[in-house]
């Protein structure tokens, strides 16, 4: 069931409501989770001994800035709720940032990467190229997106969580438009039959002049 006219405004205000009230649960519940896969997929491009400047974006209770931080990067974590910025800061120690993804204030040119795990799919539909450009706009050029969203061919509510599913083609097309090439794209979890396989994974490059 489509909502795409739904206020962009309360989609986002219920969204974050939900993870506010259920944050504790959240990080329970995601903390232990395996995305080795991921974060090899998303430094691949990079030179190995660079150190590097990502913004985890929708970084929740700041399991990925950790990660990427004991690595020796300068991550910097992003997230819209309020009670997972607190989270993150207090088990992370980096600076993460309370910015709502259809009101992104980043700065230009200023990270190498961008991590976008389980997060740009809360986006609606007609709001994404706004925010892809100004994710493209906050990479350096030749910068790495990173997003893995659940995929599918729908739009709307399930439950107090709003959700734009997409194929990969329709991704890519998205991709295309904001200045962005992939590079690579899976699907997970790793090993399972294409079926039961909800995640895709996508690693992208901003390759026109930003």
């Amino acid at each position: 069931m489509n909502h795409t006219n739904e206020p962009t405004d309360e989609i986002e205000t219920v969204t974050l409501g939900h993870y506010n009230q259920n944050a504790e649960a959240f990080w329970s519940g995601t903390k232990d989770h395996d995305v080795t896969q991921n974060y090899a997929a998303f430094l691949a491009p990079f030179p190995k001994d660079k150190t590097l400047d990502i913004l985890d974006l929708g970084c929740g209770p700041g399991r990925d800035v950790s990660y990427f931080k004991s690595l020796g990067h300068r991550p910097v974590g992003l997230d819209g709720s309020d009670v997972f910025c607190n989270m993150a800061r207090q088990y992370t120690g980096c600076l993460i940032l309370k910015q709502k993804f259809l009101s992104l204030e980043l700065p230009r040119h200023a990270f190498d990467g961008i991590f976008a795990n389980a997060s740009l799919f809360h986006v609606p539909s007609q709001q994404l190229p706004r925010v892809l450009a100004d994710l493209y706009a906050a990479l350096r050029p030749d910068g790495i997106l990173f997003l893995s969203n659940p995929r599918g061919n729908n739009e709307g509510w399930s439950g107090q969580r709003y959700g734009h599913y997409m194929q990969f083609e329709t991704s890519q097309l998205f991709l295309e438009k904001a200045g962005f090439e992939v590079l690579d794209y899976y699907y997970r979890p790793l090993g399972k039959p294409n079926h039961e396989q909800p995640w895709l994974a996508i690693v992208a490059q901003a390759t026109m002049p930003n």
